[in-house]
């Protein structure tokens, strides 16, 4: 067969054996159910990712028109309705599976020696992905958007010293406007993406390198 000519040829190119040993066939130490919350949080990345780029197909980053792209997407795109709850909750079990997933490493002191990288960059992705749905939560550009912005932004900027400097940042201005919306949206589909893709691509060398902890020992 083919296969049986084409694997070898690019195995010994790529490698691919020892990339699937090194990533897949590895020894794990026993854990339990609450292990897999790490691998839950990626899986529920790559939904965001892929149901984001469907949304912007028809989503109209304008104050003139962004709520009305929602309604479209809503009401008149074939299963739009569906992909857009399918990213609207899938943000937010997102953000509680990688808050149980730090809880659990906390618990488990999973983040001492010689895991403190691992843990670190975890933390930024915590942040990171609170991040994705803040500057998300504006996009649909309703009242609820629009307030509960307003208060997250003034929030920000009662920061000592610097935070008029960081509230005219994320604003664009000193109110929310076309800019803020611009924005938000410029950091919902890019900036922050790109900063989780790549800490997760650290995140994944590190777990691999160091492996992950077991469960701690009941001691009398």
């Amino acid at each position: 067969m083919i296969t049986n000519k084409v694997f070898p040829w690019l195995d010994e190119r790529l490698g691919l054996k020892t990339i699937y040993k090194t990533i897949l066939d590895r020894n794990v130490p026993k854990v339990n159910w609450w292990f897999t919350l790490g691998s839950a949080t990626l899986f529920l990345f790559v939904l965001q990712v892929v149901t984001g780029i469907m949304l912007t197909v028809y989503y109209v980053p304008s104050p003139s028109t962004a709520y009305d792209s929602i309604q479209y997407i809503m009401n008149d795109v074939t299963m739009g309705w569906l992909i857009r709850g399918i990213h609207h909750w899938g943000a937010t079990l997102m953000v509680i599976t990688v808050f149980i997933h730090m809880l659990r490493v906390f618990y488990y002191g999973a983040y001492k020696y010689p895991r403190e990288l691992t843990w670190v960059t975890g933390v930024l992705l915590l942040l990171f992905t609170l991040g994705m749905g803040f500057t998300g939560y504006l996009l649909p550009w309703d009242q609820k958007a629009y307030w509960a912005t307003t208060v997250g932004t003034s929030i920000a900027g009662s920061v000592p010293l610097i935070g008029d400097f960081i509230m005219r940042v994320l604003r664009g201005g000193s109110d929310l406007s076309g800019v803020t919306l611009a924005r938000f949206f410029s950091a919902h589909i890019w900036m922050f993406p790109i900063l989780i893709m790549g800490l997760i691509g650290v995140h994944l060398y590190l777990v691999i390198r160091l492996g992950i902890s077991s469960v701690p020992a009941k001691t009398d």
